[in-house]
């Protein structure tokens, strides 16, 4: 169901199977992952995850009980996988490092398979350990095979603890993780920030108004009241004396006591007479 590489853990989970004698004669390992051949693969985390791979067959001789089917892009070939791990009374496990939500957790709780899935990330949500679903450590290998063997262990005693854990994990789907719950969510999530917004705006208003009054009423009076450092002054009285006005000298103005001063009298000019150009009248001239 996902491509190899190391937070996946799908070797680790294929070294944890093969660990396990006791897991061994309960169940057989059916791995969808990755390539088989890594020439097919560009990346070099990939390779060496289905070199490993390779490997943990050979060691631990794993053939006749190890099933590893490339990975499936086909959305209707992966439900039909599910659904055939189901018929066998199977499970399905999600070794991973970390998983941020776990999509294929919720695929195969939704077809009725009892899920084992890592404690890190979203699958410790998406299921209730012992209730819809096991939570297994992806640090702790012998634990998490040893978890898986007990629940195969006791199916094979209780017929009905298989059922019983199928049943739990859709009533988990049906309660949390359809359409219509998701949609529902989605929803009323934009009325809650529509809301919060038109609120939101409001109190933008009045804390703007606060801010306001308390410019005008206290720190506007505060900020006067900061006495001026002395440098300023200094710097001002320097820059005035560099630059000194030009004196000019002064002049006696001399005014009689009992009576006011008087314009000196200016020469008359005669303005010329305007001489007009004598001009010959003809007879369309006159009327």
């Amino acid at each position: 169901m996902a491509r190899l590489d190391t937070v996946k853990n799908i070797t680790g989970l294929t070294e944890w199977f093969g660990k396990n004698t006791k897991l061994r004669n309960l169940v057989n390992l059916v791995v969808v992952a990755g390539f088989f051949d890594p020439s097919k693969s560009n990346d070099r985390e990939e390779i060496a995850e289905i070199k490993k791979m390779h490997a943990l067959i050979e060691k631990y001789q794993l053939k006749g009980q190890f099933r590893w089917i490339a990975a499936q892009t086909d959305r209707y070939r992966n439900g039909e996988l599910y659904r055939c791990i189901a018929d066998t009374k199977g499970a399905f496990v999600q070794p991973a490092l970390y998983e941020a939500f776990g999509l294929t957790v919720i695929e195969a709780m939704n077809c009725g398979l009892p899920t084992f899935a890592t404690n890190q990330g979203g699958p410790a949500e998406i299921l209730v350990d012992g209730i819809s679903g096991f939570h297994i450590d992806p640090n702790n290998g012998d634990e998490s095979s040893n978890k898986i063997a007990d629940f195969f262990e006791k199916c094979k005693t209780d017929a009905e603890n298989w059922n019983k854990m199928s049943a739990a994990g859709l009533q988990r789907i049906y309660e949390c993780y359809t359409w219509k719950i998701y949609a529902n969510k989605v929803l009323n999530m934009g009325s809650v920030y529509g809301f919060w917004r038109q609120t939101n705006k409001e109190q933008k208003l009045a804390k703007q108004r606060y801010i306001e009054a308390f410019y005008n009423l206290q720190f506007n009076n505060l900020a006067k009241n900061v006495p001026i450092p002395e440098f300023a002054s200094s710097t001002q009285t320097s820059s005035t004396s560099k630059t000194k006005p030009q004196e000019t000298a002064p002049t006696a103005v001399v005014e009689s006591q009992h009576s006011l001063p008087t314009q000196e009298a200016k020469p008359k000019v005669e303005e010329a007479p305007v001489l007009m150009p004598k001009t010959q009248l003809t007879q369309r001239h006159v009327f």
